[in-house]
């Protein structure tokens, strides 16, 4: 039976197969690979959670117990399921000393950096020659593409349940400053560029100066975004002149700009 037949079945018959143990290692070893993938884009671009790859990361928690971790600078207790993931030189990845961790069933592309210390979750997805700088978390099942810098303190946030929801997703080439937050399945296209400091969730709504437009849960491709506030409405919020968080774009990347250089005019 393939990986996606097995675990598509209900939780409990999935619990009770006596070859769930072995077919588990294959399911791991098909994430860490990228053959299996918590979430991908169709041909227009559109992100779809795979339902199956969620159901099934849930059920190693389910299957397996609370076991001794061994490591520095001391041991840890953590699901059976999901030890801290060994590298060798021939994976080429390079994880700097100084305690940053990636758990089993995530993929990490040759090139990739891991500063420390940064965390890389179960399911996650980080392509070939980004960088998951000091202190940056990669959440269960989020989705980093090729060349992008998480840059330090950047929390992408992850999603197991349920099932069908969209991760956060980090396109190619896009540039995330310092202490950003992205969470509740947020996309942000490719090249676009986030200040330090920008906050955004499922119900952010963010500014697009340029285009003079309200945009959700998505940043657009090329687009550079900065903090920006908005007052609130009401009495008591005009009395103390209470203002809340506004993302906003304030220009968009060409052919000729990189991400510091785009960034740098912005914020000038």
């Amino acid at each position: 039976m393939e990986l996606q037949a097995f675990f598509s079945r209900p939780m409990e018959e999935v619990l009770a197969d006596p070859a769930l143990a072995e077919v588990y290692q294959l399911f791991l070893a098909a994430l860490e690979s990228g053959a299996a993938r918590s979430a991908s884009p169709d041909a227009q671009g559109n992100w779809h959670a795979n339902p199956w790859v969620k159901s099934a990361i849930l059920v190693g928690f389910r299957s397996t117990a609370t076991v001794e971790v061994p490591g520095w600078p001391g041991p840890c207790f953590d699901r059976a399921a999901f030890p801290p993931r060994a590298f060798t030189l021939a994976d080429n990845v390079r994880v700097v000393p100084g305690g940053s961790a990636v758990r089993r069933g995530a993929f990490v592309a040759p090139g990739v950096v891991i500063v420390p210390p940064a965390y890389i979750n179960v399911g996650s997805y980080v392509d070939e020659g980004s960088m998951v700088d000091s202190h940056a978390l990669v959440g269960s099942c989020a989705q980093i593409g090729k060349r992008v810098h998480l840059s330090a303190g950047v929390q992408v946030g992850g999603v197991l349940e349920p099932a069908g929801a969209l991760p956060v997703v980090v396109e190619d080439e896009a540039f995330v400053g310092g202490l950003c937050g992205l969470f509740e399945g947020v996309v942000v296209r490719r090249r676009a560029v986030l200040a330090p400091g920008v906050l955004i969730t499922a119900s952010t709504r963010i500014y697009d100066l340029v285009n003079e437009r309200e945009i959700t849960r998505e940043v657009p491709e090329g687009a550079v975004v900065v903090p920006g506030s908005r007052p609130v409405s009401g009495a008591f919020a005009l009395a103390r002149r209470l203002n809340v968080s506004a993302p906003c774009i304030v220009k968009y990347r060409d052919s000729k700009t990189n991400a510091s250089t785009a960034l740098e005019e912005a914020l000038r």
